[in-house]
């Protein structure tokens, strides 16, 4: 089985990459969403969060405002919640391998690839546990114009974001495949299309799914 790692800066559209791998029927690990349960309302990680930031927790899980809030520009209070968060995730990551795994042994007609999608994939060094390396990618412009559109975004708060990232030209650099997300959802989709049967060489076996047609409701949603 391939596993391949799935990234890219804020705002890069890689959340609409994944949308798309999924649709080919590829496993997708979401590491925010991960994030987002283990902080949840009995959520593995509630009871360390608690102990180690207890103005943060509510009756609804994590305040994660506020934890962002005491976090950010605070390098010993983020390498605290790391070492709260991270070993949870690499081990939720290991069950999803092992199952997709098993999925795909049990489906000959199923493509020997799952997916990481890791926002933060080459600065915590998860490209040395994968196998190949997408980033999805976009203009500068369009970058910035998608992420201060977000709630809650400004432009002090998404330069000191960046600050924190790979630039997105090394990334560019280091992966296997580019993703342009620049151009419109077409040109997004020849390039997975392109990664995909690259992907499918590689393995050594035929993904019979990768023909001229895309998947059915690829556009819809």
């Amino acid at each position: 089985m391939i596993i391949l790692g799935l990234t890219g800066s804020i705002a890069m559209g890689k959340s609409e990459a994944a949308k798309m791998l999924r649709r080919f029927g590829i496993p997708v690990f979401d590491s925010d969403a991960c994030v987002h349960k283990l902080m949840g309302p009995g959520g593995a990680a509630l009871a360390a969060i608690a102990e180690a930031f207890p103005e943060t927790v509510t009756a609804l899980g994590v305040d994660r405002a506020a934890l962002g809030a005491m976090v950010f520009g605070h390098k010993d209070r983020l390498a605290r919640l790391e070492a709260i968060l991270h070993p949870r995730v690499l081990a939720a990551q290991y069950d999803f391998l092992r199952e997709a795994e098993r999925q795909i042994a049990a489906n000959s007609h199923s493509c020997a690839l799952a997916v990481l999608d890791i926002p933060l994939l080459f600065e915590t060094g998860g490209d040395r546990r994968v196998d190949f390396v997408a980033v999805v990618s976009a203009p500068a412009a369009t970058q910035r114009q998608r992420a201060l559109a977000r709630p809650q975004m400004n432009a002090e708060k998404l330069d000191a974001i960046l600050a924190q990232q790979m630039p997105d030209a090394e990334k560019r650099a280091r992966a296997d495949y580019c993703l342009n997300s620049g151009d419109g959802k077409r040109v997004m989709l020849h390039d997975i299309a392109v990664m995909l049967r690259d992907l499918s060489k590689k393995s050594g076996s035929s993904w019979p799914w990768l023909g001229d047609a895309w998947p059915d409701g690829l556009w819809e949603g």
